[in-house]
């Protein structure tokens, strides 16, 4: 497909609010910007601990929906990437990602044949497991389109969602993976969500603990059974220090880790650090504008609720402490500025709350270094994913 033009994006709906050599002052807003140089060095923190360790990365790509962050995440290492839905892994395998886990059962029939079409583009295709009627549906598929997939079986180590939970159910699986037409058995995804956000250190590692018992029992139970796992694979960016010191994962799935959010910056490492002070940076910002300073004491903003998502908290205003993102609207964030401090058009960097569904809402991600516009990544894989 050619690149499309600045004409052919404006007739699209894509309306571009920067351009490379332009200032961050010069940017429209509300916006989502890239911090390069804090986006690289987090690239590079995450590659130098996987490559100390030994164990592969395989970071999810639902943080960012952009194949050219992914192609940058594989350039420093990464194996492959994960993807949340199925349009997700389309828009990355048609724009040549090579290796993709998609990290979540499809069941739908129209779904399944357009799983079944996708190592077609020349992409390893992984798929996940938790139902073993499952099995039949993506062989009579896979057989249908002459192509193969990978397979692994989630399984439940804690967060109540998706997953077998019981080895024996793990088992039963994989055997009949082992058997499909089309299907090979590779392994058991064990990803505890819910894990990533317990602020505690001590709490974290007492439930990473528990989640990784359950992996190690479900990996020796296929083990008996005569079924290698070569891939035990899960993580986040709150937990990978814990499996990845396990013996039992092999693939870390972190997201997060590119950007970090304002939930993130509560989450405490063993030294009681914040993981956004003692790591990982904040580097992914939503650039607002002040457009109303009609009332002392209060500004308000162009970012509001269709700008970010605030399920995991508000906003937090990046390198200020005089000023405080305190509530928002649809199109309005108000900001308690107590000295009046703000001047109409300033523009301020928020760290959104919670970063994944932030991107969502986007089209474009604007890259700034030393000041100014570097480059434009348009995040193609965004919305509600068919």
């Amino acid at each position: 497909m050619p690149e499309l033009t600045e004409t052919d994006l404006h007739e699209l709906g894509y309306l571009l609010p920067a351009r490379p050599g332009m200032a961050e002052a010069e940017v429209q807003t509300p916006c989502l910007i890239v911090d390069l140089d804090a986006f690289d060095r987090n690239l590079i923190r995450m590659r130098d601990f996987c490559r100390s360790i030994g164990i592969a990365l395989r970071p999810h790509a639902k943080t960012h929906k952009c194949p050219e962050i992914a192609r940058h995440q594989i350039g420093h290492g990464a194996v492959g990437i994960c993807c949340q839905k199925l349009s997700e892994a389309e828009h990355f395998a048609r724009a040549g990602i090579p290796d993709i886990l998609l990290s979540n059962e499809i069941r739908d029939p129209v779904k399944i044949d357009r799983l079944a079409r996708l190592p077609g583009l020349g992409t390893r295709i992984t798929c996940c497991i938790d139902d073993i009627d499952n099995v039949a549906e993506l062989s009579a598929a896979v057989t249908r389109h002459g192509t193969t997939l990978d397979c692994l079986v989630e399984i439940d180590c804690g967060a109540g969602r998706c997953g077998v939970t019981t080895p024996a159910e793990a088992v039963a699986i994989a055997r009949a993976i082992a058997v499909a037409p089309g299907l090979s058995f590779r392994g058991i995804q064990a990803y505890q969500g819910s894990l990533q956000h317990i602020y505690d250190y001590a709490s974290r590692a007492a439930q990473a603990e528990r989640s990784i018992a359950i992996a190690r029992e479900t990996v020796a139970a296929l083990a008996a059974a005569g079924l290698e796992c070569a891939t035990v694979t899960g993580a986040g960016t709150g937990s990978f220090p814990f499996e990845a010191a396990s013996g039992v994962y092999t693939e870390l799935q972190c997201g997060s880790y590119i950007f970090m959010d304002a939930d993130y910056g509560k989450v405490l490492d063993a030294a009681g650090d914040r993981l956004d002070a003692g790591g990982f940076e904040n580097a992914l910002f939503l650039l607002t504008s002040v457009m109303s300073h009609a009332k002392p004491g209060k500004a308000v903003c162009d970012a509001g609720l269709k700008a970010q998502s605030v399920d995991s908290g508000l906003p937090v205003v990046f390198g200020r402490s005089d000023v405080t993102y305190t509530a928002c609207s649809d199109e309005h964030g108000e900001i308690a500025d107590p000295d009046d401090a703000l001047k109409i058009n300033d523009r301020l960097r928020l760290v959104p709350g919670h970063c994944d569904p932030t991107c969502n809402l986007h089209d474009w991600f604007v890259g700034i270094r030393d000041g100014r516009v570097a480059t434009l990544w348009r995040i193609t894989a965004r919305g509600p994913g068919l």
